[in-house]
C-alpha cells in the first residue's frame, strides 16, 4: 500500500511535473524518499531553499507548466518564501511543499514550530495544512488547479507523520490541469474602447508583460493610430524587436522619450501591465486593458477599464479604428527618442576598448553579440538590470527573466538552474553582480554536482552598485556599499567549474566565447568599473531629494547599446512628403 508522499508524488509526476527542488531532511524525508522510488519525477538537490523557490520560478516561466519545489520543517520552508514571494508576483505556476512538524506537537511550541499555513498566505492563491490522509488528494489537485488556473503559488503544508501514512484511494490519478483562456471583452466595452482610441489625436502605447502574445496586435494598432509605443522591463521581450514605433522604457531604468509620449499625448492605452511606478504616470486622460480586473485603475485614475486579454481585445478593436494619416506626434517623439540616445551613446563608446576597469556597458554590449539567437538572460537585481535593459536584444526568441516585480537580490544563479534544467540544449546565461552571487554562491555547487551548462557572467565592481545609486541620488554619501574585491573565478574553479577573470576589456570577447563553446558551467568574472552606474549627466537638486521625475524624466539615463541603431533606423523609415 502506497504511503501518503507517494500517492502526491505519484500525483505530480502523472499531472506533468518532472522535477522537485529542494533540501532533504527531517520531516521531509518520506517525500524525498517517495521520489527516489518514483520513476518519470527527480530530486534537484539545491544549497538554499530560497534557491529551490526561484529555480521552480524560472521553470514555470519557460515552459508554462507547474513546477515543485519543497523545504522542511520550520527553518527548512521558511527559507522558500523569498522565491515564492518573486514566483507569486510574476504569476509562476508553482506549488510549494512545506513539510511540518508531527501532527501531535502543533501548537504546544515544539521544535522548529511554525506555522506554514499562515505564513505563506501572503505569497500564494492558496495555502492549507493536509492533517489527514484522506485530504491529501483533494487538496493537491486543489492546490495544483489554483496554481495554474491564477497564475502563482500554492502551498500545502504537511506533517512528516502524515506524509508516512497509508494513502486512502486510488495510489495515483493525473490531475488535468486547466490554463486560463483567454478574455474577449463584451461588444459595448469593444464599442466604447473604439469610440475613445478614435477621439484622441495623440495616442501613446505603453506595452508590458501582458503583451507576450500580442506583438502583432500591437503594432497593428500603433500603424492604425500612428502612435509611439513605450513599455516595461516586463514588456521590453515581447515589444521593442520589429517595432518602428518604439520610444524606450518608462520606470527608474528607463530611457529614450517613453516618458515625454505617455504625458504629451491625450490618449494613453496601457497594454498588459500593472506598472507600479504610478509616480511615471500621467494620472490622467488613460485606458487600461487587462485580464486581471484588480489591476484595472489600481495605479492611476481611468477613463476606460477594459477587461480583456491584449491580444483578443485588439483584433476585436481595430477593425472599428479610423487610419490616421497625421504622423506629427508619432515623428517627433521618434526624433526625440534618438536625440535622447544619441546625447548619452558617445560617453560610452570612447576609448572602450582600453579602459580598465571593464566598462560594464562594454561587456554587456559584447554579451548582446556573443549570445545565442534563442538564450535565456536572468538577471540579478540592481545593475544587472540595468544592463539587461539597455544591451539585450530582443528577438523574439530570446527570453529575460529576473526578479522584475519582487526585486530579490541573488536571483539570477537559482533562476538560471530552473531554466537550464528545464530546457536541455538552450544556451541559458546568469547575468550576476558580485553582491548577489555572493549571497547564494553555495549553489555554485548544484552546477557542477548536475553538470548544469549554466554560463554564469558576472560583473565585478566589488560594489553594491544599485544602493550607492540610490544613496547618490538620496543626497546621501555611499556607505557600505563597497567591499574587498573577491577572486570568484577561482572560488568556481573550486567548486569544479570552467572559470577565468577578465581584467582587461581587450580579452573579453575571447573569454565570453570559450564559455559558451564549453560543454558544462562555466564562470567568466569581468572586473568592471564600481563608478559606472548609468546616472544622468548632470545631477540636479529635485534629485538629490529622491527620484523627482518632474526634473530628470527618466531617472537612469545612460548607456543604451543598440537601441541606438533601432531609433536610428526608425528614423530613415519615416514617410517623406
Amino acid at each position: 500500500m502506497a504511503t501518503v508522499a507517494e500517492q502526491m508524488v505519484r500525483i505530480l509526476r502523472d499531472s506533468g511535473v518532472r522535477r522537485i527542488y529542494g533540501i532533504v531532511g527531517d520531516s521531509l524525508n518520506p517525500v524525498v524518499d517517495a521520489v527516489r522510488r518514483t520513476p518519470g519525477i527527480e530530486w534537484v538537490h539545491v544549497r538554499h531553499e530560497e534557491t529551490a523557490a526561484f529555480a521552480a520560478a524560472a521553470e514555470a516561466q519557460i515552459t508554462g507548466r507547474l513546477t515543485v519545489c519543497a523545504g522542511s520543517c520550520g527553518p527548512g520552508n521558511l527559507h522558500l518564501i523569498n522565491g515564492l514571494y518573486d514566483a507569486h508576483r510574476s504569476g509562476a505556476p508553482v506549488l510549494a511543499i512545506a513539510s511540518h512538524i508531527p501532527s501531535n506537537q502543533i501548537g504546544t511550541g515544539f521544535f522548529q514550530e511554525t506555522h506554514p499555513e499562515q505564513l505563506f498566505a501572503e505569497c500564494s492563491h492558496f495555502s492549507e495544512l493536509v492533517s489527514q490522509a484522506d485530504q491529501m488528494p483533494r487538496l493537491l489537485r486543489i492546490a495544483m488547479q489554483t496554481a495554474v488556473g491564477r497564475g502563482g503559488v500554492s502551498v500545502l503544508s504537511i506533517p512528516g507523520d502524515v506524509s508516512e501514512r497509508r494513502a486512502t484511494g486510488s495510489a495515483t490519478e493525473a490531475v488535468h490541469l486547466v490554463e486560463p483562456s483567454p478574455v474577449v471583452p463584451r461588444e459595448a466595452a469593444i464599442a466604447e474602447l473604439a469610440e475613445v482610441l478614435d477621439s484622441g489625436e495623440k495616442v501613446m502605447l505603453f506595452a508590458g508583460a501582458g503583451c507576450r502574445d500580442a506583438h502583432d496586435e500591437v503594432m497593428a494598432l500603433a500603424g492604425r493610430l500612428l502612435a509611439p509605443v513605450g513599455h516595461s522591463l516586463g514588456g521590453k521581450e515581447w515589444i521593442q524587436f520589429d517595432n518602428p514605433y518604439d520610444v524606450g522604457m518608462s520606470g527608474l531604468l528607463g530611457y529614450g522619450a517613453c516618458y515625454d509620449a505617455m504625458h504629451e499625448a491625450d490618449r494613453v492605452v496601457l497594454l498588459g501591465t500593472d506598472f507600479p511606478y504610478d509616480g511615471f504616470l500621467p494620472q490622467a486622460h488613460t485606458v487600461q486593458i487587462d485580464t486581471n480586473p484588480a489591476h484595472l485603475g489600481r495605479r492611476t485614475p481611468l477613463d476606460l477599464a477594459v477587461h480583456g486579454s491584449v491580444k483578443e481585445t485588439l483584433a476585436a478593436v481595430l477593425p472599428r479604428l479610423r487610419q490616421r494619416t497625421d504622423r506629427s506626434f508619432l515623428d517627433r517623439m521618434l526624433h526625440e527618442h534618438a536625440r535622447r540616445l544619441e546625447k548619452v551613446v558617445d560617453a560610452y563608446t570612447k576609448d572602450i576598448e582600453h579602459h580598465t576597469p571593464i566598462h560594464p556597458e562594454y561587456a554587456a554590449a559584447v554579451l548582446d553579440e556573443v549570445a545565442a539567437d534563442d538564450a535565456v538572460f536572468t538577471v540579478d537585481t540592481g545593475m544587472g538590470n540595468v544592463w539587461a535593459a539597455r544591451y539585450l536584444t530582443p528577438n523574439g526568441r530570446r527570453r529575460v527573466i529576473g526578479s522584475f516585480r519582487h526585486g530579490s537580490m541573488a536571483n539570477a544563479l537559482p533562476h538560471a538552474i530552473g531554466a537550464a534544467l528545464s530546457s536541455p540544449g538552450r544556451q541559458v546565461v546568469s547575468i550576476s553582480g558580485d553582491g548577489g552571487l555572493a549571497m547564494l554562491m553555495g549553489d555554485l555547487l548544484t552546477l557542477s554536482l548536475y553538470d548544469v551548462p549554466v554560463k554564469v557572467v558576472l560583473f565585478n565592481n566589488a560594489s553594491l552598485g544599485m544602493v550607492k545609486l540610490e544613496m547618490l541620488v538620496d543626497g546621501l554619501p555611499s556607505y557600505g556599499t563597497d567591499h574587498t574585491p573577491v577572486d570568484f573565478s577561482a572560488i568556481a574553479a573550486a567548486c569544479g567549474i570552467w572559470s577565468t577573470r577578465v581584467d582587461h576589456p581587450g580579452e573579453v570577447r575571447s573569454a565570453l566565447t570559450k564559455a559558451f563553446e564549453h560543454q558544462g558551467p562555466a564562470l567568466v568574472e569581468l572586473t568592471t568599473d564600481p563608478n559606472a552606474m548609468s546616472i544622468p549627466p548632470k545631477i540636479t537638486s529635485e534629485m538629490l531629494r529622491g527620484f523627482a521625475l518632474a526634473a530628470s524624466k527618466t531617472v537612469l539615463n545612460g548607456g543604451v547599446g543598440k537601441m541606438v541603431e533601432l531609433a536610428r533606423s526608425n528614423l530613415r523609415n519615416i514617410p517623406r512628403p
